[in-house]
């Protein structure tokens, strides 16, 4: 082959490939997944994220024809679970996380044990219900009672804090409405839900799952939701939005990440599974008994939910006066 020739056939080479390129793509999508897949999840058995990463794993298998296996790696603030995820380099391997796993982290510590960029969302599939719970011995029955009670008795009340993305939250709430409430730091929910009960703290932002016990038991009252949506199992509990709180406002995104090395027709591919099974009004009303409204989206709608989520815990951090590491 003389120069010219070979230079010829190198751009008709160059030319081509792109075209061929898609097609590959899919092809590597359609043959997927070729064994087990594993599904890692941040927080433990029973948690409302762990049953519907159940729920839907049972699902999946039946339609992929392999097993897909739960992996619960709790503790380290998420750290501990997005490590194994990153660890792995595996496209057999997916995280199933709370968005709240991660999103404060850069607001919560000096230097990250991963690069955000390796979290690439697939699907959204819920949004966890988190709410406001207060003693049933306190007597209020609304946001707007809880801030007139701060403000009339400045630093008698206390709250629970726990790290993470709730956490900067409420502290950022209650900076801008200018409320003096004491944080009582718990490194276990049990614990704090246990001394809300009692009386012994006033306030607890946390998932509506976490305090549902307690206030069936009547020891704990729900006086508002954090998510934009009402929840189906207390539909006269108003949003914080609606109470004139916006800034109170976080929904609790949930779903499926994948590496960023991952084609995205195999993305596409796995979240319109999961959108399919996320639609099944069985599959609804399942998860909403467990505290989850069912949101399925695609990567794009996924990511898009993200950014409104990371923007929402800037603005806490900023009336905080604490600054991103990033």
């Amino acid at each position: 082959m003389t120069p010219r020739s070979l230079l010829i056939a190198v751009a008709l080479v160059a030319a081509l490939s792109p075209s061929l390129l898609p097609s590959q793509a899919q092809a590597q999508a359609q043959a997927w997944p070729q064994r087990t897949v594993k599904f890692i999840v941040p927080l433990g058995p029973g948690s409302g994220v762990d049953i519907t990463a159940r729920l839907l794993a049972t699902r999946l298998s039946a339609q992929w024809g392999k097993p897909v296996v739960i992996e619960n790696r709790p503790g380290g603030d998420g750290f501990v679970a997005i490590g194994a995820f990153v660890s792995a380099r595996d496209d057999h391997t997916l995280l199933f996380a709370p968005t709240s796993a991660f999103t404060a982290h850069p607001f919560l510590h000096e230097k990250l044990p991963y690069d955000p960029r390796d979290l690439v969302p697939i699907a959204r599939v819920t949004s966890t219900l988190a709410g406001v719970g207060v003693p049933a011995s306190l007597k209020i029955g609304s946001l707007a009672e809880l801030v007139a009670l701060a403000r009339a008795e400045p630093g008698k009340l206390n709250w629970a804090g726990i790290t993470g993305a709730l956490d900067l939250s409420f502290a950022g709430f209650l900076k801008s409405a200018d409320l003096n409430i004491n944080k009582i730091p718990y490194r276990d929910g049990v614990q704090a839900v246990s001394d809300l009960a009692e009386g012994r703290i006033q306030v607890f932002l946390t998932a509506l799952a976490v305090i549902r016990p307690q206030i069936e038991a009547g020891k704990v009252r729900l006086i508002a939701l954090a998510n934009q949506e009402r929840a189906p199992s207390a539909p006269n509990v108003q949003t914080a939005i609606e109470a004139g709180y916006p800034n109170l406002t976080f929904d609790g995104l949930v779903g499926l990440f994948g590496l960023r090395d991952v084609t995205e027709e195999l993305h596409d591919r796995i979240a319109a599974d999961v959108q399919a099974i996320a639609s099944d009004p069985a599959v609804v009303k399942q998860l909403e008994a467990n505290n989850q409204l069912v949101r399925p989206g695609n990567s794009k709608d996924f990511a898009a939910a993200i950014e409104v989520q990371r923007s929402q815990i800037a603005t806490a951090a900023g009336i905080l006066g604490i600054k991103s590491n990033r």
